[in-house]
């Protein structure tokens, strides 16, 4: 796993290492330069110097050889080329070179030469190139010193400094660490620089959206747990009349409450199976061209066997050609628990219709039936999961139209209830105008 510390320190040093590198590499090159140029201006000065003296050989005793490595060597040669001037006699110097700045050899030494005539005498300065060297590395040693010694410095300040600039990730990571499953209040905001603060701010909404989840489930699962204990005890107790029945005829009325109360309870095992897939935050389905009147029809079709029994006209009437992008698995849950809903309210002889079509640039789908209908101060809560109109005659889950509710929320659609003319109750899902450059 890479390390934001290691891969900032690393990268710091690699860069503060290499400028180290180069600047005391120039440094040094520069100051080597400027040495030489030194030293050429001196083997000019002393030779320029030597113009108004007059010589003449003198025995001069051998200089040691500390002497002679150290020093620098002078020739003088008159108009015939005689030499008269020699300061170390006992050296090897090279002979007489062209007037100006050349590299002599002369034995095993190198030498560095300027020779200059001047009034009918030739002059001219040398100085070995091992001590010019030597002496041009000491001091562009002294010049990069300072640069050699300023990389570990900056090295260490920054370690110090992105230990310091990452101390406020470390701080968080704590805070997150420290934390148990139960416990998703929001992580403190200040004092926290403001490049983590976006990040703060996206985990702070993260753990929201997880503590509303949590709380949703804990109460669906509370309210699944009394909403089954109802129809599983009738159930055990249908079971027991079954078994207890003294003839065939009272036998038979107990099996068929008995499978009454088990189509009962799988019904609302399937509706909270279905509300659990369908929110909150469920796994995202992929989006898919939905076209709604092939979809009525299909769950019309679904619902036929179930009005004839009650002698129902169940139909498909407005089908204007209208397409959402969404789930179709939703779609289908929403529109199946809508019409389930309108079928059983709706009593002996009734109707039931279901339109699609397009409102305002906009698809929409109802489902009106000529049922009792909801009372106004009921509508907002018809919406709550276990939440039955009361006189209704009805048993259900009460969960249809919570499902429709948690559907109609993923794909961005609102979902109205109004009085259908004549009596009744028409539900409409009215989906969102597409955005511009997107198709069903």
């Amino acid at each position: 796993m890479s390390s934001i510390r290691r891969q900032l320190i690393a990268g710091l040093l690699l860069a503060v290492g290499t400028g180290g590198i180069v600047a005391a590499g120039w440094t040094y090159g520069a100051a080597r330069g400027e040495a030489n140029a030194l030293f050429d201006y001196h083997l000019e000065q002393i030779a320029w110097s030597m113009r108004d003296h007059s010589f003449e050989r003198e025995l001069i005793p051998p200089p040691s050889a500390g002497e002679l490595e150290n020093d620098f060597v002078i020739q003088i040669w008159d108009r015939s080329g005689v030499e008269i001037y020699l300061s170390r006699p006992y050296a090897q110097v090279p002979g007489y070179t062209p007037p100006g700045f050349s590299n002599q050899r002369a034995g095993k030494a190198e030498w560095r030469v300027f020779s200059v005539q001047v009034r009918g005498r030739v002059i001219q300065v040398a100085q070995p190139m091992r001590v010019r060297e030597r002496l041009a590395a000491v001091l562009a040693l002294r010049a990069a010193a300072p640069i050699a010694l300023l990389v570990p410095l900056l090295a260490a300040l920054v370690w110090i400094i992105v230990g310091r600039g990452l101390r406020p990730l470390e701080t968080i990571a704590r805070a997150v660490r420290s934390r148990d499953s139960t416990s998703l209040a929001p992580l403190p905001i200040e004092p926290i620089p403001a490049e983590l603060a976006p990040l703060v701010g996206e985990l702070n909404s993260l753990l929201g959206r997880l503590g509303g989840a949590l709380e949703v489930q804990r109460r669906f699962v509370a309210d699944a747990a009394h909403e089954l204990r109802s129809p599983l005890t009738a159930l055990r107790l249908q079971a027991q009349l079954a078994e207890r029945a003294g003839d065939a005829q009272a036998r038979a009325r107990a099996l068929a409450e008995l499978k009454s109360g088990v189509e009962r309870a799988t019904r609302i095992v399937e509706q909270l199976l279905t509300l659990a897939r369908q929110g909150p935050e469920p796994r995202r389905a992929p989006r898919e061209p939905v076209d709604l009147v092939a979809l009525a029809q299909a769950v019309v079709a679904q619902f036929t066997e179930l009005a004839a029994q009650k002698n129902i006209d169940l139909g498909l009437g407005r089908a204007e050609p209208a397409g959402v992008e969404g789930d179709p698995a939703g779609l289908h849950a929403l529109l199946a628990n809508l019409i389930d809903n309108a079928v059983r309210y709706t009593p002996q002889g009734g109707a039931v219709d279901v339109d699609v079509g397009i409102a305002q640039g906009a698809a929409f789908v109802a489902v009106s039936d000529s049922g009792p209908g909801i009372p106004v101060d009921e509508r907002e809560r018809v919406f709550d999961r276990f939440h039955r109109v009361p006189g209704s005659g009805e048993v259900g889950s009460g969960l249809g139209l919570a499902i429709v509710r948690e559907v109609a929320e993923r794909h961005a659609a609102r979902v109205m209830l109004d009085d259908r003319p004549g009596g009744g109750l028409v539900v409409r899902v009215q989906f969102p105008a597409p955005q511009a450059g997107s198709g069903p």
